[in-house]
């Protein structure tokens, strides 16, 4: 595990290496990419003026969404069809389409942008898909995967099981398991820490997370948040095991976020402290929860509202509700490219 450290310090440096490198005919903006999991299309909205700006159509039933490294394409999971689709960030447009075997969840790329791991949900297995020669290079079987992450590495990237209670690791260099890690419960969201050592995982019917040791793979400490509703009210777009769906990390790993459909909002967890020190309210059935990259601001999709929150870190107060698609679930945000309009050729 130490060797994996090594390799996620090195991925996390060339994604902040290459992130910089904008194209010469594009200007780049912070924007989130929301997917709307009952719907055809990914909401995009400019992270300054906290408005809507686009909309790029995919197909049905969205399920992931993540951008490479240099930002320039976001790729999407469509359960309608089984498809990973590949669009050009600046234009929107479609430019690729990789037939996958089965329903897609959330994916997760590599630190060079060279691979995407698609975790197929109903035929137990996880597929590694070449981005550039958009096909699926390996398969390797998981039961009951969910989601899929990874903090920069170009080595490593996590998949969860759903089926084993466990989150393995994927080693891209070998295309096979590197290790599986034991979570004790069957785990929904999940973050690591920078240094890739403590794992915090929501788990089924738990309001809270379990902390990990990951070199150990041991379990560290059960966190149960206490909250002010006992029971969970009728989500229609979530199973009723689910009582925490999203969490967190702060970008600099002092709290952790953690969604309570219980009591729609976000309860914030102190690390150092080991204490709730406050919480924020959402919509209706907080799903997903990403920081923009200055942590200024938390995203949170809310599912049964159709909207997002957007909410000031430091004072902890929800400055915009935007509304987007129907059922918004999985969001990232990234300092994307945007086209620009050439410009007009000065009169003689």
């Amino acid at each position: 595990m130490v060797r994996f450290a090594i390799y996620l310090w090195a991925g996390i440096l060339l994604c902040g290496f290459v992130a910089f490198a904008a194209d010469d005919d594009a200007s780049r903006k912070l924007v989130l990419y929301v997917g709307n999991s009952r719907s055809d299309d990914v909401s995009v909205i400019d992270m300054v003026s906290l408005k809507v700006i686009g909309d790029i159509k995919t197909g049905d039933h969205i399920h992931g969404v993540c951008v490479t490294p240099d930002a320039t394409r976001l790729l999407v999971t469509v359960e309608s069809d089984h498809s990973l689709r590949i669009v050009d960030t600046a234009t929107h447009a479609t430019l690729g389409t990789v037939s996958l075997s089965g329903r897609p969840n959330q994916c997760a790329i590599s630190g060079d942008g060279k691979y995407v791991a698609v975790p197929i949900r109903d035929k137990d297995n996880v597929e590694i898909i070449d981005i550039a020669k958009q096909k699926s290079v390996k398969s390797l079987p998981i039961k009951e995967p969910h989601n899929a992450l990874n903090l920069g590495s170009s080595r490593y990237i996590f998949v969860s099981s759903m089926g084993s209670h466990e989150v393995d690791v994927i080693d891209l260099e070998k295309m096979e398991f590197s290790s599986h890690i034991p979570v004790e419960g069957r785990p929904r969201p999940y973050v690591l820490s920078s240094d890739g050592k403590t794992m915090f995982v929501a788990v089924a019917n738990q309001h809270g997370f379990n902390v990990i040791d990951v070199p150990t793979q041991k379990l560290l400490s059960r966190v149960v948040i206490p909250s002010e509703n006992s029971t969970l009210r009728p989500l229609q777009y979530e199973t009723p095991d689910t009582l925490t769906h999203g969490l967190a990390l702060t970008p600099d790993g002092s709290e952790l976020w953690v969604s309570s459909l219980l009591d729609d909002r976000m309860y914030i967890y102190d690390l150092k402290a080991k204490k709730v020190t406050g919480w924020v309210p959402t919509g209706s059935g907080p799903n997903w929860i990403v920081f923009t990259p200055d942590g200024k601001y938390a995203c949170i999709s809310n599912t049964d509202t159709d909207d997002i929150s957007i909410v000031d870190v430091k004072t902890r107060h929800e400055v915009k509700r935007v509304k987007v698609g129907k059922v918004p679930k999985r969001i990232a945000v990234a300092v994307a490219p945007v086209a620009v309009a050439p410009k007009e050729a000065k009169a003689h």
